[in-house]
C-alpha cells in the first residue's frame, strides 16, 4: 500500500500512518488514549445564581457538565463550636497520639492478630486459646511471649476500645392494656427490643475517615456534556434537594449546615430452620451523604441498630385480628422509640465532624426505607395487595393512580369509616406509622424501589420464568412439557464458564434460591428458551431483561429514563402473550410488577435504585445475624449477637483511625492475578500445571486508584517449551512462529516483506487479569472491577477452558459494530530489543447479524477460505476490552447428553454475544 492510501494517526502531532482502521484504532487506544479509565466529569465554574426550584427539569443551558449545589444547605465547614470558618481553613488532627500508638494494643502484631482472628477467619474460643498456647510454647524458648494469653485476653483488649463503640440498650414493652390471668400468652408477653442509640451511630459514620472522598456534604444537580440531568447518589436525587428546600424556609438557622438523609432498612432473617425456625428481625441505617458505590460495597457503612420484638402467639390468634393490630402497632411504637435521639437534629443543627475531618452543623432528615413488600405493607398501614406508592386498586395495577401521601390518609381516615377505607382505598386504620412522630417524614414518599424483590426475584424469577413452564406444559403433554423442561435446564447447564458466573450444573433443579441464583440465571435464561416459546415471548423477557439492567446502573440520566421507559413499554405490550396463551387469565394486577410503573419517578427521588436496594441489608444478615449467631452457642444467642457485632464495629473503627494516622496501608493486599512487575519476565515466579491459578478468584471489586488494563498472570508456567518454534510443535499451533513476526512488525511499523527475528525466549501463561470501570457491576469504591481471563489446558481436571475477549476495532462504531470477538488459544510474551510484548493469540469469530428476536448479536467462528482453518492471529494485550461471553444458538433440537460447558464453545456454528452477562457487557455489546 502506498503511502498516500494509508490512514494518519488522529492524534494532534502524531506522525504514524496505518494500514486499517483497526490498526489506527489500537494505536490511538495503546499509544494516546486509554478507554478503559475512569473519567471524572469536568464540574466548571461554580455558580452565583440561584439554583431552580420546583420543576427540576427547567434550568438554564450550561456549556460543560457540573452540579449545581443546593445554594442554602451548602455544608460550610465550621469548628467544633459551630462557627463557621473561613474558606480554605485545613481540618484540625482528629487525635495527639503519637504516629506509634496502637491503643489499646500494645502493637500492630496484636492488633492484627485480634483482627485476623476474630474478624476475618472467625475462629472458635478453644482454638484460639490451643494458638495462644502454642505461640506461647514457641515464643517462650526466647524469652518472649504471644500476643495473647487467652481468648478472653483478646476480647477483653477489643472491648477496652472506645473508638466505634454504639452499645446496645434494652427497651422492654408489652400490651398496654390490663391482662387478666387468662389471657393470651401474647398479651402477657414482655418483649425485649434491643437498638443502639441511632444519633451516636450516625455520629460515628460520619467521623469515620475511611469514607473520605466517597462522601457529600450538599445535594446537587448534575448535568453532563449535553446539559442533561443524571441521578446516581442520593444526595443527586430530587427528594434531598426539595427536603433541604423546606428545611431552609421553616428554619432559616440551618442555612449553611450539611444535610444529613437517614437511611433506614429492616427485613425478618432465619438463621436456623433445622433448629426450631428461629428468626430475627434487625433493622439498619445508613446516611444518604455516603455514595452508593460505598453502601453496596458493605463497608461499614450500613449498621444494624435494633433486633425488633417477633411477637409470637398460639397457632388460633394466627388470624387474630387483635393479634395482628398488637404486631403492627409494637412494630411502630418500637421504631419511634429508637429513633427518638434523632429528632432534636431534626429541627436544630447538631455539630458533627465529617470524613474530611471537618466540624459541620448538620440536619438530620428520614428519606428512605429499604423493605420488601411484606415490609411495606407493615410500614405504610396499607392492606395486603395495594401498591404502598398510589392508590391503584389491586384489581387493576396495570397503570400508576394518584399518589399516596401522609397528609391525604389523614384526610381520609378523618371522615371515612374503617370499612370504607379498607375496602376502597386499601388504608388500615389501626396503624399508626412511626413517621407521625417526625418532622418531614412521609412513609410513602420514604419506600425506595427494591430491585431484588421487585424485578429480580419477583418479576423475573417468580413471574416470568414460572410463566414460562406453565406454558410449556399447557402448549405440550405433561411428558412433552418435562422433557422439554429437562433440555432447557440442559442447556443452561452447558453454557461456557465465564468469571464470577454461578454455575447450574443441573439446570434451575434446587429447592432455596436466593437472590443471587435469580441474578445468575438471568445471565443465560434467554438463549436456554428460545425455539421451544413463541417468539413474542422472548422478545416480552428480552424487553424485560432491559428494563432491569437499565434500572440497574449505578448511574442514569435522561436518555437512560427514556431507553427505560421505551423497554418497560415494549415489555408491557408483548406480555399480553401470557395472557393469550393462557398462562394468565386473569391478568396482570400483580403488585411487584405494578412498582415498575413508578420507577422513573423513583429514580429521580432517590437516585440510582442499586444504591438503596434490599440486596444490600440481605448481605448485611450474613455479617450482623447469622455468623454471628453460629458463632454463639444458640442458648440466648441474641446477647451473644449483639457482642459480635459491637466488637466487627471497634475492628473496623480502629482500623480506619490507624490508616487515617498514616500507620498502615489503606486499602487492602493486591488482588490475586495482579502484576505491577516491569522487568524481566524470566525473574518472575514460575509455576508448573499443577500449581495452575484454578483456584484463584475470577474476578471482584478494586479499591485501588488504578487505570483500566489487561495485565498477564504473575507467574509463567513451566511445562512449556521456551522457543517459538518449540513451543508450536508443542501445542499444535503451527503458524504461531509467523503470526507473531506479523505482530512484531506492525508494531515495529514495518513495512514490505521485512519480518523480525525473535530470538528471545518465550513465556506462556494461563490467565490475564483485565481491570476496568464498571460501577454498575460489583465494584471497588471508585467503581472499577477486575476479572480474570483464563486459556488453560486444564479448568480444575474437567478440560480445557478458553475464554473470549472483547477487541476494540473502532471506537466510532456504536456498540459490537466497533468491536470484534476472539478467543484466546494462548497468552505469552517476548522481548525484542529491550521491550516486552504481552500478547494472545486469538481464533476470531465474524458477526452475523442483530437478532431481533433476543435483542442480542449473533457470531459464528471465522474460518480461513471456507475450510477447516480457523482464522487466527496474535494481537497486543493493550488491545484486549475486557472478556466477551458467547452462548451457543441452540436451534430446535434437543441438546445431546455429551455436550456440556467445556465443550460447547467448540461445538456449535453460532453463538449469541451474551450482553446480559453483566451490566458493562450490556452497556457496550448493543
Amino acid at each position: 500500500m502506498s503511502l498516500s492510501h494509508r490512514l494518519p494517526c488522529l492524534y494532534p502531532g502524531c506522525p504514524l500512518t496505518f494500514k486499517s482502521q483497526h490498526g489506527r484504532t489500537y494505536h490511538i487506544r495503546n499509544a494516546h488514549v486509554n478507554s478503559n479509565a475512569q473519567s471524572e466529569l469536568n464540574l466548571g465554574p461554580d455558580l452565583s445564581e440561584s439554583p431552580p426550584t420546583g420543576n427540576l427539569t427547567q434550568r438554564p443551558k450550561q456549556r460543560h457538565g457540573r452540579r449545581i449545589e443546593h445554594p442554602y444547605l451548602t455544608g460550610l465547614p465550621c469548628d467544633a463550636n459551630g462557627n463557621f470558618l473561613p474558606p480554605g481553613t485545613q481540618p484540625t488532627p482528629r487525635a495527639n497520639a503519637t504516629p506509634d500508638d496502637w491503643s489499646p494494643f500494645e502493637s500492630e502484631v496484636q492488633f492484627l492478630v485480634a483482627d485476623l482472628l476474630y474478624r476475618r477467619v472467625e475462629m472458635s474460643a478453644s482454638n484460639i486459646d490451643t494458638l495462644m498456647e502454642l505461640w506461647e510454647t514457641s515464643m517462650g524458648v526466647f524469652g518472649a511471649s504471644g500476643p495473647f494469653r487467652t481468648h478472653r485476653h483478646m476480647h477483653t483488649v477489643i472491648d477496652s476500645a472506645s473508638l466505634g463503640d454504639a452499645p446496645w440498650q434494652c427497651l422492654v414493652t408489652g400490651f398496654s392494656e390490663d391482662v387478666s390471668r387468662n389471657a393470651p400468652t401474647w398479651k402477657q408477653t414482655a418483649y425485649e427490643v434491643w437498638y443502639r442509640n441511632p444519633d451516636e451511630v450516625v455520629r460515628l459514620t460520619l467521623d469515620n475517615p475511611d469514607f473520605s472522598g466517597q462522601f457529600d456534604v450538599c445535594p446537587y444537580i448534575e448535568l453532563d456534556v449535553n446539559d442533561k440531568r443524571r441521578w446516581a447518589n442520593v444526595m443527586s436525587a430530587n427528594i434531598a434537594w426539595n427536603h433541604c428546600d423546606a428545611i431552609a424556609v421553616s428554619h432559616t438557622d440551618t442555612h449553611g449546615a450539611m444535610y444529613c438523609p437517614i437511611i433506614l432498612g429492616s427485613d425478618k432473617t432465619t438463621v436456623s430452620v433445622a433448629t426450631g425456625h428461629v428468626e430475627y428481625h434487625p433493622m439498619y441505617l445508613s446516611i444518604g451523604n455516603l455514595h452508593n458505590s460505598v453502601r453496596s460495597a458493605h463497608r461499614n457503612a450500613v449498621i444494624p441498630i435494633a433486633f425488633l420484638a417477633i411477637p409470637k402467639g398460639d397457632r388460633r390468634y394466627d388470624d387474630d385480628p387483635e393479634f395482628r393490630k398488637f404486631k403492627r402497632q409494637l412494630f411502630h411504637a418500637s421504631i419511634s422509640a429508637i429513633l427518638q435521639t434523632l429528632r432534636l437534629g431534626m429541627t436544630s443543627p447538631v455539630i458533627r465532624r465529617c470524613p474530611d475531618g471537618h466540624y459541620r452543623r448538620v440536619i438530620y432528615d428520614l428519606v428512605a426505607f429499604i423493605a420488601d413488600y411484606p415490609e411495606q405493607v407493615m410500614l405504610t398501614g396499607i392492606v395486603q395487595g395495594w401498591c404502598p406508592k398510589c392508590a391503584a386498586s389491586p384489581k387493576d395495577l396495570n397503570t400508576a393512580s394518584r399518589p399516596r401521601t401522609t397528609a391525604l390518609t389523614d384526610q381520609l381516615v378523618q371522615v371515612l369509616d374503617s370499612k370504607t377505607l379498607w375496602d376502597r382505598y386499601g388504608i388500615d386504620d389501626d396503624v399508626i406509622p412511626f413517621t407521625a412522630d417526625f418532622p418531614r417524614a412521609d412513609i410513602h414518599e420514604m419506600i425506595s424501589p427494591d430491585l431484588l424483590h421487585q424485578i429480580i426475584k419477583g418479576a423475573f424469577k417468580d413471574h416470568l420464568v414460572t410463566w414460562v413452564c406453565s406454558y410449556l406444559t399447557l402448549a405440550n403433554t405433561e411428558s412433552q412439557g418435562n422433557a422439554i423442561l429437562d433440555d432447557i435446564d440442559r442447556r443452561i447447564a452447558a453454557v461456557p464458564p465465564f468469571p464470577g458466573l454461578r454455575r447450574f450444573p443441573h439446570g434451575r433443579r434446587f429447592k432455596q434460591w436466593t437472590g443471587d441464583d435469580s441474578k445468575a440465571l438471568m445471565k443465560v435464561y434467554l438463549p436456554a428458551i428460545v425455539g421451544y416459546v413463541p417468539d413474542d415471548m422472548v422478545m416480552c423477557i428480552s424487553a424485560f431483561l432491559d428494563t432491569c439492567y437499565i434500572a440497574r446502573r449505578q448511574d442514569l440520566d435522561e436518555d437512560s429514563l427514556k431507553k427505560f421507559d421505551t423497554s418497560f413499554s415494549k415489555y408491557l405490550q408483548l406480555r399480553d402473550i401470557f395472557h393469550t396463551t393462557g398462562v394468565r387469565p386473569t391478568g396482570f394486577s400483580l403488585p411487584r410488577q405494578h412498582v415498575l410503573t413508578h420507577y422513573h419517578s423513583l429514580i429521580q427521588d432517590f437516585g440510582a435504585p442499586a444504591g438503596l436496594c434490599s440486596s444490600i441489608t440481605e448481605s448485611r444478615h450474613i455479617t450482623a445475624v447469622k455468623k454471628p449467631w453460629r458463632r454463639s452457642n444458640h442458648y440466648k444467642a441474641l446477647g451473644q449477637m449483639l457482642r459480635v457485632n459491637e466488637r466487627l464495629d471497634k475492628l473496623s473503627a480502629l482500623r480506619s483511625d490507624f490508616v487515617a494516622r498514616g500507620m498502615m496501608p489503606a486499602g487492602h493486599r493486591p488482588p490475586a492475578g495482579t502484576s505491577f512487575f516491569h522487568g524481566n519476565l524470566d525473574e518472575r515466579q514460575p509455576t508448573n500445571s499443577n500449581q495452575d491459578e484454578s483456584d484463584d478468584e475470577d474476578e471482584g471489586p478494586v479499591d485501588d486508584s488504578v487505570l483500566g488494563h489487561v495485565v498477564l498472570a504473575r507467574s509463567r508456567m513451566i511445562d512449556y517449551l521456551r522457543d517459538f518454534q518449540g513451543l508450536a510443535a508443542q501445542i499444535n499451533e503451527p503458524d504461531l512462529p509467523i503470526l507473531t513476526q506479523g505482530f512484531l512488525a506492525d508494531q515495529l511499523h514495518l513495512s514490505g516483506e521485512i519480518m523480525p527475528l525473535i530470538t528471545s525466549k518465550v513465556s506462556v501463561f494461563h490467565s490475564a487479569t483485565a481491570t476496568f470501570f464498571a460501577p454498575s457491576d460489583p465494584s471497588g469504591i471508585r467503581g472499577m472491577r477486575r476479572e480474570r481471563i483464563r486459556s488453560t489446558p486444564s479448568w480444575r481436571g474437567q478440560g480445557p477452558r478458553h475464554d473470549c475477549v472483547f477487541v476494540t476495532e473502532d471506537d466510532e462504531k456504536p456498540g459490537v459494530r466497533g468491536l470484534n470477538i476472539g478467543r484466546v488459544t494462548l497468552f505469552f510474551s517476548f522481548l525484542y530489543d529491550g521491550t516486552e510484548y504481552p500478547c494472545a493469540l486469538l481464533e476470531w469469530f465474524t458477526r452475523v447479524r442483530l437478532d431481533q428476536v433476543t435483542g442480542m448479536w449473533i457470531v459464528r467462528p471465522d474460518f480461513i477460505h471456507a475450510g477447516n482453518r480457523r482464522n487466527k492471529s496474535v494481537v497486543h494485550l493493550d488491545a484486549l476490552l475486557r472478556a466477551a461471553h458467547l452462548i451457543p444458538v441452540y436451534g430446535s433440537e434437543r441438546l445431546p447428553l455429551e455436550i456440556d460447558a467445556i465443550v460447547s464453545l467448540d461445538t456449535f456454528m453460532a453463538y449469541y454475544v451474551n450482553k446480559y452477562i453483566d451490566h458493562h457487557a450490556h452497556e457496550i455489546a448493543f
